[in-house]
């Protein structure tokens, strides 16, 4: 098996086939292991001010919690840090080639796999999983007329200085957006944020605990109670946010992806940033907005997302709006022994998603060499299998929402599927026997010696 990418989920792929004894080799384009939480990395659209969104408690791998000295929300540098402590204490550096690219993948007439490595090597493998991950190539959405200052993409940005003495306008609300946002209401001279649409604005901490814990501790209720439920909540902590510029949601609550964002608010009740709406076009020095106002700015930066490019395997994949056709979001439909880890949006942490499905496409590749019979039974489901993993909620109709999943009813199809399947389940101690070394307390930053 051929794994591309050493982030977080081609980690998590990699532990899953060793534990179920399958042989592979992982590519990582990189000298360390940590993909996009690697602000050296190439590419990447880290930067210094990026935590995580999901609280420390509920995001770390299976059997490998992250450590209690973290804060609810860890930095972009504890999630490096523990990355590579999760690759040291398992031992998956080994099987890691640094600084190799995968430039291309093809289909061969047996149904096998030749990988190109950015060397020149090719390499033939059963099965190909990219988990290259997502947030790679900038989307740049072209604006009309003529702009004097400085244009740039958030993939570009990387510390808050970079914003000193500057007009800024930020465009685009999504969870980096707001962050960004957030550094320049406290660096630039002036700061406005740009919104298409209005965000319900969940706060990172509800009675004092991190949001997602209430969420996923309390009761599992059905989305007709919990709607109204957390929207009433919502209203008594933040009022109505339209005072501050911000427009309306058209779309209710868990409809799209909310902003886990309470700073922003601080700062626009201190009148450090603005909002302003659509941009229209620009005029030299001004960029004037659908409402007919302009401001002028020094920079414009576009927090607008990432096209989901898989470029070394693209032909393979079966697009609409922008994302790749996959059942359950990871098996490929069309082409046997194809498979991607991460390409999907939901409503929770990502890392114990990537044990889910790391363990389903192990699983699989085992049961073809052992369980012929259960592998073509599974076989069948990719073929026809269409389950509504929405847990009810009518999503946004927007590129963003064409893979969108609701994380209880994509983990309860799968926990069916590993129990027709005979899988078994994901339960603590499954990696257990895995573990070589104690990972935390090391100093898994400074492992370059690994890198070959």
């Amino acid at each position: 098996m051929c794994i591309i990418g050493g982030g977080p989920g081609g980690l998590c792929m990699a532990r899953a086939l060793k534990r179920q004894g399958l042989v592979y080799e992982q590519f990582e384009r990189h000298s360390d292991v940590g993909g996009v939480w690697d602000i050296t990395n190439p590419g990447t659209p880290m930067y210094e001010s990026a935590h995580f969104i999901s609280s420390r408690d509920l995001s770390g791998f299976l059997d490998f919690p992250m450590p209690k000295h973290f804060p609810d929300y860890p930095s972009n540098r504890q999630i490096l840090e523990y990355a590579r402590s999760f690759a040291h204490a398992f031992d998956l550096y080994d099987k890691i080639r640094f600084n190799t690219a995968v430039e291309h993948v093809a289909k061969r007439e047996d149904g096998r796999w030749l990988v190109t490595l950015s060397s020149g090597e090719k390499r033939c493998y059963r099965a190909v999983v990219c988990a290259t991950g997502c947030n790679w190539d900038p989307n740049m959405p072209e604006v009309k007329g003529q702009f004097n200052g400085e244009i740039r993409h958030s993939v570009t940005f990387k510390k808050a200085d970079e914003f000193n003495g500057k007009r800024v306008l930020i465009i685009g609300a999504g969870n980096s957006g707001a962050d960004i946002a957030c550094d320049a209401a406290t660096h630039a001279s002036k700061a406005f944020i740009s919104l298409r649409r209005g965000y319900h604005f969940i706060p990172k901490h509800l009675f004092g605990l991190p949001a997602d814990e209430v969420s996923e501790k309390g009761p599992q209720l059905p989305i007709w109670l919990v709607r109204p439920v957390f929207s009433l909540i919502l209203r008594l902590i933040n009022g109505d946010l339209t005072r501050f510029g911000l427009p309306k949601p058209d779309h209710k609550l868990f409809e799209s992806h909310p902003l886990m964002n309470t700073q922003l608010l601080h700062y626009l009740q201190h009148g450090d940033i603005q909002v302003k709406p659509d941009i229209s076009h620009f005029e030299g020095d001004y960029a004037v907005f659908k409402d007919g106002s302009r401001e002028a700015l020094d920079l414009v930066l576009y927090a607008t997302g990432y096209k989901w490019s898989c470029k070394y395997a693209a032909d393979y994949f079966e697009w609409k709006g922008g994302r790749p056709q996959l059942y359950l979001s990871i098996f490929s439909r069309q082409h046997h022994n194809l498979f991607g880890i991460g390409y999907l949006e939901t409503n929770s942490s990502a890392y114990k998603l990537f044990d889910n499905e790391a363990h389903a496409v192990a699983c699989y590749l085992r049961d073809q060499l052992l369980r012929p019979e259960q592998a073509r039974q599974f076989e069948q489901m990719i073929a026809t299998d269409n389950p509504d993993l929405s847990g009810g909620i009518n999503f946004v109709k927007s590129q963003r929402h064409e893979v969108y999943l609701e994380v209880h009813a994509l983990k309860s199809h799968l926990r069916k599927l590993r129990q027709t399947l005979g899988w078994g389940e994901l339960d603590d101690g499954y990696y257990a026997t895995l573990r070589k070394h104690p990972g935390f307390p090391a100093a898994p930053l400074q492992q370059t010696q690994h890198a070959v």
